[in-house]
């Protein structure tokens, strides 16, 4: 997939920006708490493509209790055995809460299939089923959104680069990752094919691009904004009240165990 080609956002315009979207999420909370909406998000995308980074912007100033993120472990033996989006099932939204899903069922259409741990039947039986459960899903009230990270593979190559030698970073990268990475046409395939299975009227795929991690993150919180339709509740003023009297409470002389200030 071609993009357009941008100078990389200054980092002041970026936070400048971003306080601006959090203060929008926020209004988007209450509006979810106070009406019920249920809404979920999907975010796909090769290893390297921003989907963490984007997932933090989208949850650092929200209450964890509405904006669930799941991140689900391989499967049990047992879920091995389920249909394969029942695992999913039980965390999509309930009235009140924004799921976000850091992967989702569609891994049976991109690493499983890509990795060899799904048969050809397998995959087909998800692609063929998947648009009749999401239809299932958007139909019992909630918003489902689904998002694509696509990036290049220059800047895949100097994001994992990044992972090997930043200590900071280590712990994303997994020998997973190193297989999928040397398999970049075969995700490219999984994608096409998953596009066009599941990109329906009633759950359809958008893509953005992430070589610039800082527009991506700002692009898709704008579109998740602009793709529900909310109203910040009315609330009233708030004020702080009168602190409580002392009434004779002494700090006790007590040998607290202190943290060492060492900064």
């Amino acid at each position: 997939m071609d993009a357009i080609v941008r100078k990389p956002l200054k980092q002041k315009i970026y936070e400048k920006e971003l306080k601006k979207l959090h203060a929008e999420l926020v209004k988007l909370q209450l509006w979810v708490q106070h009406s019920g909406a249920k809404v979920c998000i999907v975010f796909e995308g090769r290893d390297g493509a921003g989907k963490g980074g984007v997932i933090k912007a989208l949850v650092e100033r929200v209450s964890p209790r509405i904006f669930r993120v799941i991140a689900l472990p391989p499967p049990t033996e047992r879920e091995k055995s389920q249909m394969f989006v029942q695992r999913y099932l039980p965390h999509l939204p309930a009235a009140g809460e924004i799921v976000i899903f850091d992967r989702s069922w569609y891994n049976r259409a991109g690493i499983e299939r890509v990795m060899g741990y799904c048969t050809d039947e397998q995959l087909k039986g998800f692609l063929a089923t998947v648009p009749g459960v999401e239809k299932a899903i958007v139909g019992s009230g909630v918003i489902l959104l689904k998002y694509w990270l696509e990036v290049s593979p220059d800047e895949q190559t100097r994001r994992m680069e990044q992972r090997i030698n930043d200590p900071r970073k280590i712990w994303k990268l997994s020998s997973m990752d190193l297989k999928s990475y040397s398999r970049w046409f075969d995700y490219s395939r999984a994608r096409d094919d998953m596009f066009m299975a599941s990109d329906t009227a009633w759950a359809p795929w958008f893509v953005a691009n992430s070589d610039d991690k800082k527009r991506a993150r700002l692009n898709i919180i704008e579109h998740i904004l602009a793709s529900v339709s909310y109203q910040a509740p009315h609330r009233e003023k708030i004020k702080l009240p009168k602190r409580q009297k002392a009434d004779n409470y002494v700090e006790p002389d007590y040998a607290y165990r202190r943290v060492p200030e060492i900064h």
